[in-house]
């Protein structure tokens, strides 16, 4: 895969133009009103990728002042023994023992919304993609203001699993007790296999294993349609599930057979612009020759790519912004454009899980994480192996500073935003060139470290920390750099604007 092609990007532009004045401002109010976290979630099944590596990716788009802290926990035998949420009523107990694990919460919510991270059972979880339950279905199962919610499902559930299907499990049945605040989606990965959980409505749920020869994108909304309750290799699910759609006339048997998304799911005309455009995009991306219709939710849950995925082609799609086409917001200068895109400006962090079973774990689990839009930052890798994070990526708040990792990013990104058309190009090329040469180091770290690590466990860790801090440390110092290089470009295109010269 590369950038979209001619085609793409003409079908693109070709699209229906009438919803555009009809939906011109409905996003843009939704989103002043209510600032949820309104992800893109990429799953892809490990005969997929190129390395063969199992991988669960999202965005978090929430709001560009809520910096993100990185966060690690150490295993204990005794640790809290209930969950007291911050910003919610949400209580429940916890077990004592519980695993360490990595998370990137939200700097006003340290120990809560712990977003993405792996255990030291080597289970990686990402948590939540925000869907949307019918009114229909709320209205037999409504939310429960006390239950489970987006704030919540990773750090009560992370720590206490050992398996993907595990953590399904938990969360369930964590969902049947207390009940959902609201929609949310979920994945899990594990070496052998990938899980994502869709919660519908107050109580119910429906889980399934993902594919390994297909790929899975969500955007906003519910994409599960078939379970089938006897095949309990590939589905979980709150064991009523169909039962109480029947019963409550959300599906009917005589019109076939049971549909997940048509029973308890939400399709609004909001939908059309705000989260159809993106699956359609990505599915184009991966699979050109797919046949589909934007404005309508015919997607397939599933889907082949035409080629194998690549970290790169992950990192490009988590970029897409509907790229040169009329669709394009920040060509455009269009804060209003209809379509939303992948890449967009109030994304916390977008971060990339990948476990490759047939390297020690330390190092097979790896997630590459960008803080601040995708566009215009850098995917930087973080090992499961780490056992430490430079203190200024742990110290972000909401104001701008610059000892802080998040906010170095982010200065770059916010300046690139002033002319897009004119310094995106010189961030988006810095930043590919340093990822380029992360991806070489990293590749020959990884080989210095299996050379070792069975004899000398104790220095292929200390390898491991060093990479680990070197690689942070040096896309702090390209931060800088950039920071400079677009400050003095400012500073000469406003002289040239206003120079009233000539005396």
């Amino acid at each position: 895969m590369g950038v979209p092609s001619r085609e793409f990007l003409l079908l693109i532009n070709d699209t229906k133009e009438g919803q555009k004045e009809k939906f011109i401002d409905l996003n843009f109010d939704m989103m002043k009103k209510n600032k949820l976290s309104e992800c893109t979630t990429i799953i892809v099944g490990k005969d997929q990728t190129t390395d063969g590596a199992l991988v669960c990716a999202r965005s978090e788009d929430f709001d560009c002042l809520q910096a993100k802290n990185l966060e690690l926990y150490e295993d204990t035998d005794n640790g809290p023994e209930e969950f007291v949420a911050r910003d919610s009523s949400f209580r429940c107990k916890l077990p004592k023992v519980h695993l360490g694990y990595s998370a990137m919460p939200d700097y006003s919510l340290p120990g809560h919304w712990g977003s993405a991270g792996f255990n030291t059972a080597g289970v990686g979880m990402s948590a939540t993609e925000t869907i949307f339950s019918s009114d229909e279905a709320l209205a037999f199962d409504p939310y429960v203001e006390s239950g489970v919610a987006e704030n919540s499902a990773f750090n009560i559930t992370l720590p206490y699993i050992h398996t993907a299907r595990e953590g399904v499990e938990r969360l369930g049945q964590l969902i049947e007790e207390h009940g959902s605040a609201e929609g949310f989606g979920i994945s899990f990965v594990d070496q052998d296999e990938i899980w994502y959980l869709e919660n519908a409505c107050g109580h119910r749920w429906l889980a399934c294993r993902i594919p390994n020869d297909k790929y899975f994108v969500s955007g906003n909304q519910s994409r599960f349609r078939d379970y089938d309750p006897k095949d309990k290799a590939n589905y979980f699910a709150s064991n009523d599930l169909i039962e109480f759609a029947e019963k409550n006339g959300l599906y009917d048997p005589k019109q076939g057979k049971f549909d997940f998304h048509e029973a308890y799911s939400r399709d609004e005309e909001q939908d059309t612009t705000y989260n159809y455009p993106r699956v359609w995009a990505l599915q184009k991306i991966f699979s050109p020759k797919l046949e589909s219709d934007v404005t309508k939710n015919t997607f397939p849950v599933y889907a082949q790519p035409e080629h194998k995925i690549s970290l790169s082609d992950l990192r490009k799609a988590f970029r897409f912004h509907y790229d040169g086409t009329s669709h394009d917001p920040y060509m455009h200068n269009n804060g209003k454009e209809p379509w939303r895109p992948i890449s967009i400006f109030r994304t916390c962090q977008t971060h990339i899980i990948t476990v490759r079973p047939w390297l020690p774990q330390a190092i097979g689990c790896c997630t590459y994480m960008a803080m601040g839009m995708a566009d215009l930052s850098v995917f930087l890798p973080y090992y499961q192996g780490a056992t430490a994070y430079p203190k200024s990526y742990q110290t972000g708040n909401g104001q701008s500073s610059n000892d802080n990792a998040y906010w170095k990013f982010r200065h770059v990104q916010a300046l690139g935003m002033v002319n897009y058309n004119k310094y995106a190009p010189i961030i988006k090329e810095r930043w590919l060139r340093f990822e380029g040469e992360c991806d070489q180091r990293q590749y020959e770290f990884e080989m210095d470290y299996m050379h070792i690590y069975q004899d000398q466990p104790l220095k292929a860790q200390d390898l491991l920390q060093q990479f680990q801090t070197n690689i942070l440390e040096s896309a702090l110092g390209v931060a800088d750099e950039l920071t400079e290089r677009l400050f003095t470009e400012i500073c000469k295109d406003t002289q040239a604007e206003y120079l009233f010269h000539g005396a």
